[in-house]
């Protein structure tokens, strides 16, 4: 035990080295206060997609269709306070949508802080969607994109937290948190057989987070032609990560969507997933409305 807060420690010494001081305002605060929580539990997340893989290959696979849909309506509902705190949070310390420093806005950033908190802490409640993935033997699904933005946003969002918990941080969130009540609706309507008829707009969803992403760009390198004191260097960071989430969802749009048939595109709104989340449930499209494949 003595090993291990010896090694907590040097660890933390060397993040704070590279990094510089923290944000006081969020000491304490569950999680934050060393990095070897965040590290570790994602270093469980990927050894369980390695190894969950593994042990799920000859045996069967699970349903967890009411395990889905009430994940699926939790998350849904996290989004949405999500969402509408942010709304409230910086509405009430009057932030300036091109560029908000970190510290003028008083409570109200501390406000922000707690709402970007807890949207730190749903990157690791949706490490459930790939573990969902293993469990249900979906293993297509796990794709190159949807395990490195998983793994990425959670440790990303811990350095957020630390160092810039509110002002320009809350742009991403707030947008993302809306583009996930929609998602995450989705795949809970998506555990309702009779409901998949409905669900033509899985390709609109795609489209949304790209769109998402250039919106989080375009605010973000505004903040550097026009600074108002937010770190330069997290800005810098910020929009180079967005553009290869850019790029990979471009691939995956093109890979999926383009070039097919409108039998094919409809079965792709079915059955494809955004590497976010996504739900194939043995369900193919049969002209306006989804039957089950015969055994």
């Amino acid at each position: 035990m003595e090993q291990l807060e010896v090694f907590d420690k040097q660890l933390n010494d060397f993040v704070d080295y590279l990094f510089g001081p923290r944000d006081p305002r969020v000491r304490g605060w569950l999680l934050l206060d060393s990095c070897l929580p965040t590290l570790s539990l994602t270093a469980v997340y990927l050894l369980f997609v390695w190894l969950g893989t593994i042990y799920m290959k000859n045996r069967p696979a699970y349903s967890l269709k009411n395990v889905l849909l009430v994940y699926n309506f939790g998350v849904t509902m996290l989004s949405l306070y999500m969402l509408i705190e942010l709304i409230l949070s910086t509405w009430e310390g009057g932030y300036n949508l091109q560029c908000q420093n970190l510290t003028s806005a008083g409570d109200a950033d501390i406000r922000v802080a707690k709402v970007l908190w807890w949207y730190y802490f749903s990157k690791l409640i949706e490490f459930s969607d790939t573990i969902f993935f293993v469990l249900r033997k979906k293993n297509g699904q796990i794709s190159f994109l949807h395990v490195y933005h998983h793994a990425s946003m959670f440790n990303i969002w811990w350095c957020v937290l630390n160092w810039i918990p509110c002002g320009q941080s809350f742009f991403g969130p707030t947008l993302n948190s809306f583009i996930h009540v929609l998602m995450y609706s989705y795949y809970g309507l998506s555990t309702v057989p009779s409901l998949h008829k409905y669900l033509w707009w899985k390709k609109y969803l795609t489209q949304a987070q790209l769109i998402q992403f250039l919106l989080t760009i375009t605010h973000t390198l505004s903040a550097a032609v026009w600074p108002c004191g937010f770190p330069f260097g997290c800005l810098m960071f910020q929009s180079s990560y967005m553009f290869t989430l850019v790029i990979l969802f471009v691939n995956f749009y093109v890979k999926t969507y383009k070039k097919k048939t409108p039998r094919q595109d409809l079965k792709a709104t079915a059955e494809s997933v955004d590497m976010r989340n996504g739900f194939h449930n043995g369900y193919v499209a049969n002209g306006s409305v989804f039957q089950k494949k015969s055994q």
